[in-house]
């Protein structure tokens, strides 16, 4: 699949002015050409980071009703690889979020991701995937 996936970090600093990183994630969003795809987990956790505006929280919901955000589902079968990633990177340690972006890239053959948290994304390596291709 081409995909970017995308972290809350960046999700959150495109629709509030006031972050730190607004103005970078815009520059680095005008670039990309593939669709930005998440995941539950990176939604939850940008609508509780986006909890102080209600109008921040809505138009997460219009990109992703209009598909400028796809939201990739997370199966049964996915559930033992994020445990697994969860234990191999505890001592980050490692959320649910980026367990479920992780599993996700290595089930869909994703290597680019949009995430502020450059630290953590360098050192996490994808089955089959070797190390993400990091847009931040």
């Amino acid at each position: 699949m081409r995909a970017v996936l995308v972290d809350a970090g960046p999700l959150v600093a495109l629709l509030h002015k006031g972050d730190r990183e607004h103005e970078r994630c815009v520059q680095i969003a005008q670039k990309i050409r593939d669709p930005l795809a998440t995941v539950w987990p990176v939604l939850g956790e940008a609508m509780y980071l986006l909890g102080f505006s209600w109008e921040a929280q809505d138009a997460l919901w219009a990109m992703l009703d209009a598909g400028d955000v796809l939201l990739l589902p997370l199966e049964r079968t996915d559930i033992s690889r994020m445990r697994q990633l969860m234990w191999k990177y505890r001592d980050l340690p490692m959320d649910l979020a980026d367990a479920a972006l992780v599993r996700v890239a290595e089930r869909e053959g994703i290597r680019y991701v949009f995430t502020i948290d450059r630290e953590d994304f360098a050192g996490y390596r994808p089955d089959k995937l070797g190390h993400f291709r990091i847009l931040s």
